[in-house]
Parts: structure tokens; C-alpha cells; sequence
């Protein structure tokens, strides 16, 4: 059962924290009075971010894949801002196109990077979490519930990020650490606006119901999941009408077939649509990273923590 505690004086830890929704919340958990320490891949827009937060923080420079690179950040964490009460594992990337045409090394880090970073996030923080009774929130998306075509890769992290936050929680719901899933509907980030360059992902999004394709702004969204931080909610909805989504959940499935059976040969018809790549400006970096990765030039990895 969710409550409401009062988390002012509290460490939190935000992934993918450079923009987007880590950005904001970060500056919404500082708002509240939360010491803040931003994790990810770009230590330079990390510290721009920090420098807005009118609260205590750090920046740990790190690939959420990387388990040493990430058990090294809770220790940094926790010798600089103290034990965290609050874990938002956030990071994410997606990238779009037909699955048997993917490149398997994108696809693959798209799982990596949401799936796999997210679990080597809980692994390293639950101890902490065990010993100020914390609260661990993993992001989510519709696309755990709502699988749409051209985005394979995104919707299977999704939807297995989701069972694994569950079964996180039954293991420790009985030392005090609560576990949160978050529901995320289209929000206004980089990574929503490259999808809509592309043309046919685009007009997919703009065959939905007028609500399921409304776009909704960032600041809102991290409201949304600050209030479900502040309660310990086992489920934050983003926009929070996605509660009753969860009911018709069974038939969603069907209806994403129909709409694609009807809609998708028209539009391949019209548009070529080739590969994605990763989607949104820190798509773009692991993109580098990636292709550095495979000439045998020095690729991404996790900084100093």
C-alpha cells in the first residue's frame, strides 16, 4: 500500500539525468528538497543540469550496462550525497523499423540499455535502498501493455522491464523496499520528436484516438511521477487517465493488429522507410559509440565514478 513520506533531506539517484525526463526530474526531486546525483553518459550536459538544481548534487559519468561501472557510482554516491532513498532508473533509448531488417546490434542495445541498465541499476542500489527503506522507481511506457510495429526493440525492454520491477518487488517488499513501475505515455523529448521525423512512424502515432496520440510536456509528466515518488505508488500513470488503459489491456493487442493490417501496407506503400538507428540526441551518442565500437575505435564506456 502506497504512502506519503516526507523526503526532503533524502538522496535520490536519477539515470539518463541530461535531458529530457531525467532532467526533469532532477529539478523537481531538488524542488523538494532531495540531495541529487545524476548519472549517465555525458558528463558535460550532466554537470549543465546540475548547475540549475537548487539542491545538493553530483555528477557520476557512467554506462548504466556497465556493472562495475555502476557499482563504482552507488559507492561515489554514497560517500558524496549519502545512502539514496529514491532510485529512478530512466534511462532509455528506441529506435524504429522492421524487425527483420534491424540491425542487430542496434536492436541489441536497445535492450541493453533499458532492460539490462536497468537491472544493473536496482543490483547496485538495492542494498542502499534496504538501509534508508527506500523507493525504486522504474520508468515503463504504454508500449509494456501496447506493443506497436516498427518498434520491436523498444516495446520488448518495455514490457520486460515491467515483470522485472514486479518480480523485484515481491522479493523486497519485506525489508521495506518499495518498487514502482511508471507508465509513460508520448512525452515531449527528443526522442519523441525524432520518431515523428519519420513518416511512417509518425502517421502510425496520428491514427490513434485523439488521446492516445496527445503529446504531453515534460514538466507535466515528472509532476506526475514526483507525486507518485512522494507516495511510494507500485504504479504511476503518465498521463494518470492510463489507469483505465490498464482495464482494456487484454484487448489492446487485437487493436493494434487491426489498425496495422489496415493502415501499415498503405503507408509502406507510400514512404520509404529505412532503419531508424537510435532515436533522440542521446541516441545520436551511443550511435557514435557504437560505430567507433565496431572499427576498433575506442567506443563509450563508463567514466571515472
Amino acid at each position: 500500500m502506497s504512502r506519503t513520506w516526507d523526503v526532503q533531506g533524502r538522496t535520490a539517484v536519477v539515470t539518463g539525468a541530461a535531458r529530457g525526463l531525467g532532467a526533469g526530474l532532477a529539478r523537481g526531486l531538488a524542488d523538494r528538497g532531495m540531495k541529487v546525483a545524476l548519472l549517465g553518459r555525458e558528463a558535460g550536459t550532466l554537470d549543465a543540469v546540475a548547475r540549475t538544481l537548487r539542491a545538493e548534487s553530483c555528477v557520476v559519468e557512467v554506462d548504466v550496462t556497465d556493472d562495475v561501472g555502476m557499482r563504482q557510482a552507488s559507492e561515489a554516491v554514497a560517500l558524496e550525497l549519502g545512502a539514496p532513498s529514491v532510485v529512478i532508473a530512466n534511462a532509455g533509448v528506441a529506435e524504429g523499423g522492421p524487425f527483420e531488417t534491424s540491425d542487430p546490434e542496434t536492436w541489441r542495445r536497445v535492450i541493453e540499455i533499458n532492460l539490462v541498465g536497468s537491472a544493473a541499476t536496482a543490483r547496485c542500489f538495492l542494498p542502499d535502498l534496504r538501509s534508508t527503506g527506500g523507493y525504486f522507481l522504474q520508468v515503463a511506457s504504454t508500449a509494456a501493455f501496447g506493443a506497436a510495429p516498427m518498434m520491436s526493440a523498444y516495446c520488448a525492454s518495455k514490457a520486460g522491464v515491467e515483470a522485472f520491477a514486479r518480480s523485484v518487488r515481491a522479493e523486497v517488499a519485506h525489508v521495506g523496499v518499495a518498487v514502482g513501475v511508471a507508465y509513460l505515455h508520448w512525452t515531449d523529448t527528443d526522442m519523441v520528436r525524432d520518431v515523428d521525423r519519420h513518416t511512417v512512424l509518425r502517421e502510425l502515432r496520428g491514427h490513434m484516438p485523439a488521446p492516445a496520440r496527445r503529446v504531453y510536456p515534460v514538466d507535466q509528466v515528472a509532476a506526475w511521477l514526483l507525486r507518485g515518488i512522494e507516495r511510494r505508488a507500485p504504479s504511476v500513470y503518465a498521463p494518470p487517465w492510463l489507469r483505465l488503459a490498464q482495464a482494456g489491456r487484454p484487448f489492446f493487442p487485437l487493436a493494434v493488429d487491426l489498425l496495422s493490417r489496415r493502415r501499415l501496407p498503405i503507408l509502406m506503400r507510400e514512404h520509404a522507410f529505412e532503419q531508424t538507428g537510435l532515436l533522440g540526441h542521446g541516441g545520436r551518442i551511443e550511435e557514435t559509440s557504437l560505430r567507433r565500437s565496431s572499427t576498433g575505435a575506442p567506443g563509450g564506456g563508463a567514466g571515472p565514478a
